[in-house]
């Protein structure tokens, strides 16, 4: 069933639609500057990564924890949970997943993509994720409560429309990185690391991004009308040990934002 929520900036100049806590549109200037879902490219517009980022397959999809190993497919399982809408006024919206340690989830990349029919994580989450739309920007905040000690990777997983490789391009720290960059990254997608803000030249538009607690980006793109800005907690394609040594340790209540900022050019 689709639970569908329009979120309206104060001054009613820029508009968000969120189906099942994705979030499908985002529209000021009378731009839409989120990736839609039937255009070519990817088949979502945004989503989470959790408690992994990254592929798997090398490990057998095997994640190393202290509570023992996991079976986890790319990105983790959080995406194949399903939103519950606890809250939402005309500026806000607030979405909740649970797990219950040791649940089998059913794995939707099998048996095309992988050989795991199930998957499931050794730790109960709450994981919150809340929209806020100003006059200005797009505030996106997410939550995680867990037992202290969880070993875990968390990204999001944002898609934005784009003009064209020979127009759009990113931009952090003066330097330039081009749709041509990120196409030939391929499936590793492009890292960006130790920065928490980028900015999308996109013809006469622009979307700064600033984020918190994540410190890292990938760039990411198979089509040349889409661009997915992931920031993310580790890059981790160089290691592709999911041991509790290369994951982030929770302290039990993890927060994370990303602000979106539409800007003319």
């Amino acid at each position: 069933m689709l639970n569908s929520v329009v979120l309206l900036s104060p001054n009613r100049k820029s508009q968000v639609v969120i189906n099942n806590g994705e979030l499908v549109s985002y529209q000021k200037f009378d731009i839409e500057f989120i990736h839609p879902k039937e255009d070519l490219g990817w088949d979502h517009s945004d989503t989470e990564m959790f408690p992994i980022v990254g592929s798997t397959q090398a490990n057998n999809f095997k994640v190393s924890t202290p509570k023992g190993e996991c079976i986890q497919d790319q990105h983790g399982l959080l995406r194949n949970l399903d939103y519950t809408l606890l809250k939402n006024d005309r500026i806000n919206a607030t979405f909740k997943k649970h797990y219950l340690k040791n649940t089998k989830i059913n794995n939707p990349k099998y048996p095309s993509k992988s050989t795991k029919k199930e998957v499931f994580w050794s730790y109960d989450f709450n994981f919150t994720k809340k929209f806020t739309l100003s006059n200005d920007s797009l505030k996106i905040q997410f939550k995680i409560e867990s037992e202290k000690g969880m070993p875990f990777m968390f990204g999001y997983h944002p898609a934005f429309n784009i003009k064209g490789k020979n127009i759009a391009y990113c931009s952090v720290n003066n330097q330039k990185i081009t749709i041509a960059d990120i196409l030939k990254a391929g499936s590793n997608a492009f890292p960006i690391l130790h920065q928490n803000k980028l900015s999308l030249f996109n013809g006469n538009y622009g979307l700064e991004l600033t984020t918190e607690g994540f410190n890292n980006f990938m760039l990411w793109t198979e089509v040349e009308n889409m661009i997915c800005i992931e920031p993310i907690t580790q890059y981790t394609i160089k290691t592709q040990d999911y041991s509790e040594k290369n994951m982030r340790v929770s302290n039990g209540k993890e927060k994370f934002t990303v602000l979106l900022k539409p800007f003319k050019i």
